[in-house]
């Protein structure tokens, strides 16, 4: 299974990479497959690469729904 998270771009670095936020965790990826791509956007990550952006409000949600899980504790084996 693959999983894709939304991140918040925090800084723009030369050759294509950037440095986005996810929980306070900094995490360095590449903007290759994306255009147009600002500081505060929020981008979908995959095995680090940008793979589009996303509306704020949507990754706010999908955020707040990870985090809902997370306090929900690991799944009955």
């Amino acid at each position: 299974m693959c999983l894709a998270v939304p991140a918040r771009v925090v800084e723009l670095r030369e050759g294509d990479q950037a440095v986005v936020d996810l929980a306070g965790v900094r995490k360095e990826i590449s903007l290759a497959l994306v255009e147009g791509i600002a500081i505060g956007d929020y981008v979908i990550v995959h095995v680090g690469y940008a793979l589009n952006r996303l509306d704020p409000d949507e990754a706010e949600r999908t955020l707040r729904l990870f985090a809902e899980l997370g306090d929900a504790g690991p799944a009955p084996a």
